[in-house]
């Protein structure tokens, strides 16, 4: 990841920029602009000193501003080439060539303006993650419910939990049983039925009724307080990008002020060095790396990948080891139904069609996989009666006259005793979950959900390795058996299961020593981990919120499909940029040499450096044509 205060995003920009704020840096090429403009139609009328102040005072502005920036940065050890700017501007004006100064003010403004629009992508806040901590929570005492604020538990407390409530603090169940979904903590899809005196997460979200919470530890000290604390830590330990133009910079501003000197000893003439450093104010290095690389954004957002700034986009073309979550990831997230095993003499269609029928009166999860597999095949669903619903055992009803019940073992036991020994005889995957249905007392059917592979998940990952990822990692808090399966038919180096969030942001950290490391995932627990990586990738099209602003990179389609044509989209992006910058600087050194011999006046050289800057500009607008061999067909942004 890349912090946009510390690095621009991009070109020359100094980390002090971000204090100008990025709307007003965003603007900031208007002032000369409109400097230059009125110092013309002056001049046109005949005003020549209107126009010399017009020049003189737009130029100043900008100055004063740059001059600032230099200055913080010599401060802080960092001598860039805004150098080279503030001498040019400041010694147009000495020599009394305005205009001159002004044009380079407008080039200076607008490599600033380009840059702020691809830093204003960066940013992000943590403020989806912490909306989601809860602030508040509903406190039994001596008979009755007080609503307090989430600071004011301790451990001791008992807290009701309603149905959809959040769970405030760590505990265990002290009074009725909990179903929960504890995806944005471990990352498995389907909920989990924890009984009375067993251990809960904050975090966790009650999908059952509603139970008794015991707290065990303060909210500060609790586990969804540490997700949001891992991923600020995260962030705060992230060195910042080397931006592209110091690479260059600094030898270039040594040449820059070794000829300017020997052009004005050599010459007696302090023109000959301004017309240097006008020629060499470096905006091939302003201007050619944000084209390059907002071109690169703009062509990535068009296939559904939104990258949050030039720095991302350049760290993207690096990428070497990948580490995938599981969850909503390589699989989809959400439970589905995969098999169905009808029990003589019912038949498929009239076990799903009322098992489903009697669904519609359920939250649950794995209800609602029920109904939409249902629909999906056209059946028709009849009205249930009479519901009675078990949180966390199942639910029993009236079909169309029919007795149905639908759920675990337990509950299936007393309504049809003789149903099969499912564990002995399933043969089903490790991360599946069984339900069955009984109609009028009778076994009728096993229903097996699961979180299956999507359907292009070896597709992408076959891709990413073509595209230079050497290595991949699957890293899940899903149980080890679970991982295995799943890995066990695609093309991964490394599997880590059970993890906790720290844990995924300890393996992104051991990664590194095999190149940058890309971390893709989708749930509040990926976070930290998204943070952590070189370049976090969300999948934001089903994703947590929080985990789509922890990330450089957000998918907008809940798809990996486009990810290997956004790394070549950034290589391509990430070579046009050198090159124009190699170009521009050739010429640059040219034109220098052509000013240091009096062949360029600064106005000339100012100029001639438009040309230059209009040349390396078309060419980093290549990016916005054709990157070769085009991306497989990508599904459609949900929603479109």
């Amino acid at each position: 990841m890349t912090t946009a205060s510390a690095t621009g995003a991009t070109g020359i920009a100094g980390p002090t920029l971000a204090e100008w704020g990025p709307r007003l840096r965003r603007w900031l090429a208007v002032v000369p602009l409109a400097g230059l403009c009125v110092g013309l139609s002056a001049q046109a009328l005949g005003q020549p000193g209107a126009a010399n102040w017009a020049w003189t005072l737009a130029t100043l502005a900008i100055l004063a501003a740059l001059a600032a920036q230099v200055v913080a940065g010599l401060a802080r050890g960092d001598v860039g080439l805004d150098l080279v700017a503030l001498l040019s501007m400041g010694g147009a004006l000495a020599l009394s060539q305005p205009l001159a100064g002004v044009v380079i003010a407008l080039m200076y403004a607008g490599g600033q303006s380009l840059e702020a629009y691809a830093a204003g992508r960066a940013e992000r806040s943590m403020t989806a993650l912490i909306a989601r901590q809860p602030c508040s929570a509903l406190r039994e005492a001596d008979g009755r419910l007080t609503e307090v604020p989430l600071g004011a538990l301790a451990p001791g407390d008992r807290v009701l939990v309603r149905v959809g409530d959040v769970l405030p603090v760590d505990g265990r169940v002290a009074a009725g049983r909990a179903v929960l979904d504890q995806s944005s903590l471990t990352g498995e899809a389907l909920p989990v039925a924890i009984e009375r005196g067993a251990p809960v997460l904050s975090g966790s979200v009650n999908v059952g009724a509603p139970f008794t919470l015991l707290a065990e530890r303060a909210a500060a000290d609790s586990t969804y307080a540490g997700i949001v604390r891992l991923v600020e830590a995260a962030r705060s330990r992230k060195a910042p990008m080397a931006r592209m133009a110091d690479r260059y910079g600094l030898a270039f501003l040594g040449v820059t002020l070794l000829m300017a000197g020997a052009a004005w000893v050599a010459a007696g003439d302090p023109l000959r060095a301004l017309a240097v450093l006008v020629v060499a104010t470096p905006c091939p290095l302003i201007l050619a790396v944000p084209v390059a690389l907002v071109s690169g954004l703009s062509r990535a957002a068009r296939i559904g990948v939104l990258i949050k700034g030039g720095g991302a986009l350049e760290t993207l073309a690096g990428i070497r080891v990948l580490v995938v979550d599981k969850t909503g990831t390589l699989t989809h997230g959400a439970a589905r139904l995969v098999s169905v095993r009808t029990l003589p003499p019912f038949e498929e269609v009239e076990a799903l069609g009322l098992a489903a029928s009697l669904e519609q009166a359920s939250g649950h999860p794995m209800a609602r996989a029920l109904v939409s597999e249902a629909r999906g095949r056209g059946l028709a669903l009849s009205r249930p009666e009479a519901v009675a619903e078990i949180p966390g055992a199942g639910v029993a009803g009236i079909v169309a006259g029919r007795r149905v019940v639908v759920g675990g073992p337990r509950l299936l036991r007393e309504h049809a005793g003789a149903f099969p020994r499912i564990e002995e005889e399933r043969d089903e995957p490790a991360a599946s979950a069984t339900v069955l249905v009984a109609i009028d007392g009778s076994p009728a059917a096993i229903l097996t959900f699961a979180d299956p592979l999507r359907r292009d998940g070896g597709r992408s990952l076959d891709a990413l390795r073509a595209c230079g990822v050497s290595r991949v990692v699957l890293a899940t808090g899903d149980r080890r058996a679970v991982a295995e399966a799943l890995a066990a038919g695609l093309r991964i180096d490394a599997v880590a299961a059970d993890l906790d969030p720290a844990d995924k942001t300890d393996i992104v950290a051991a990664e590194r020593r095999n190149g940058p490391v890309m971390m893709v995932g989708d749930g509040v627990n990926d976070a930290p981990a998204l943070a952590a990586a070189d370049l976090g990738v969300a999948l934001g099209a089903r994703g947590a919120a929080a985990a789509a602003e922890a990330a450089d990179v957000v998918l907008l389609v809940d798809s990996l499909a486009p990810l290997p044509e956004a790394i070549r989209i950034a290589r391509r992006a990430r070579v046009i940029a050198v090159q124009s910058v190699a170009a521009g600087l050739g010429l640059s050194l040219a034109g220098m040499t052509a000013a240091a011999l009096g062949y360029l006046s600064p106005i000339q050289g100012a100029l001639l450096q438009e040309v230059i800057d209009v040349a390396v500009v078309l060419n980093a607008m290549r990016v916005l044509g054709g990157t070769g061999a085009g991306p497989e067909p990508s599904p459609r942004p949900v929603g479109a």
